[in-house]
């Protein structure tokens, strides 16, 4: 068992957050502290590193109630504003996924400069205030008889509305190029051909779990910074890899751990949760989320002195090799060279571009930081460990 010169509790610096003492930095501010006090030292000094990320996340949706009014109803098929919602659960419970599109705007009419509306944009309404329409059908029971509803609504008008996101916070993602002869149009946007473009997708030192790539500190029941309201971590996300190739420093050099979450909409902000129409693709969404890491040791903070340099993301041809299944790796580019706006591929210099936005990200870490600040915010102690190997 590994022994550390520095140990703290959670319960230790969240006293020290109720007193106001707690040292805090953002993932940016705590690597060029590492950098210049070494770990050991940055451990004693420091007592929480707060994260950020904000980028498009497919596998989003919102679980809800829609309430009963006489005469009651069991919904056997819902629309929010023309979007289908999964209502195969209770009465008047549903899902609406963020890359749900409109039924009179389905994927088969998708096309490049098309604006498509969807689940995603719904979810971002009704977080404005907006109202949104709702209509509902039944086959109608002895104890539910109704058989249709339709009616606009609120979000204040649903008795209770999640955000519950099966997949965030990728841990690493693939630089996207395409090899073919035609542009391609991607969840990761478009991509010229001939591998004039590549694009990536992440907030490199600020991600959270480039922060804890060894799920130290981040497990089920973790308190998130989640679209601009507090929400938890559920446990691992869907494709979560708790076992992929990492390089010298911990960190994955392929798509690896993910998250699964859950907030309150009604304590959420619109300007870190955003409905997105990408290009030649369909609807999705974009969400901000922060995770704040305890530093309890030296070994946590030096994970949190990672820089952009450390970071290597794998490129990955998305005109043949994706959509045909095939795994091969082209290479790997750090994400200090992605960010720099070029990259090399094949001996050929070719423009980078961010499907994250990187001041958002910014952004969220630095409200997280700004909240636990000022006592508005508590840690949290998992319940459960996230599962990873090394």
């Amino acid at each position: 068992m590994a022994t550390h010169q520095v140990n703290k509790t959670i319960q230790e610096i969240n006293e020290r957050i109720r007193k106001g003492k707690a040292v805090v930095l953002n993932a940016e501010e705590m690597t060029a502290e590492v950098r210049r006090l070494g770990k050991v030292k940055a451990a004693k000094e420091v007592d929480v590193v707060t994260t950020g990320t904000f980028s498009t996340m497919c596998s989003s949706g919102m679980l809800f109630n829609i309430g009963q009014e006489p005469p009651v109803m069991k919904v056997s098929e819902l629309w929010m504003n023309t979007v289908p919602a999964y209502s195969g659960l209770a009465a008047v419970d549903a899902f609406l996924g963020a890359t749900e599109p409109a039924e009179d705007d389905p994927l088969n009419k998708v096309h490049p400069g098309r604006f498509v509306y969807g689940g995603g944009h719904v979810i971002e309404d009704l977080v404005r205030g907006k109202a949104v329409h709702l209509k509902a059908r039944a086959y109608g029971t002895d104890c539910y008889p109704r058989r249709k509803l339709d009616k606009d609504v609120t979000l204040a008008d649903l008795p209770n509305a999640w955000l519950i996101n099966p997949r965030n916070c990728y841990q690493n993602y693939n630089c996207a190029v395409n090899l073919t002869s035609r542009t391609i149009y991607t969840y990761m946007g478009p991509l010229k051909p001939k591998s004039r473009n590549a694009n990536f997708a992440t907030s490199g030192a600020l991600s959270p779990l480039f922060n804890d790539p060894l799920f130290k500190t981040i497990g089920m029941g973790t308190r998130i910074f989640l679209a601009g309201g507090i929400g938890y971590v559920i446990g691992a996300g869907t494709q979560h890899n708790p076992k992929p190739p990492r390089n010298e420093y911990g960190i994955p050099t392929t798509p690896a751990g993910t998250l699964m979450v859950k907030g309150d909409m009604k304590q959420m902000n619109a300007r870190y949760l955003r409905g997105v129409s990408v290009v030649g693709y369909g609807s999705s969404l974009n969400v901000g989320v922060g995770i704040p890491i305890p530093i309890l040791n030296e070994e946590i903070a030096w994970h949190t002195g990672v820089s952009n340099a450390d970071i290597q993301m794998p490129v990955r041809d998305y005109g043949y090799d994706y959509p045909n299944g095939v795994p091969r790796v082209l290479g790997h580019v750090t994400l200090e060279e992605l960010m720099s706006g070029e990259i090399v591929v094949d001996g050929r210099k070719i423009p980078s571009i961010p499907v994250t936005s990187h001041p958002m990200s910014l952004e969220v870490a630095n409200e997280l930081k700004r909240w636990i600040m000022d006592g508005k915010f508590l840690l949290s102690q998992p319940v459960d460990e996230i599962e990873c190997f090394i």
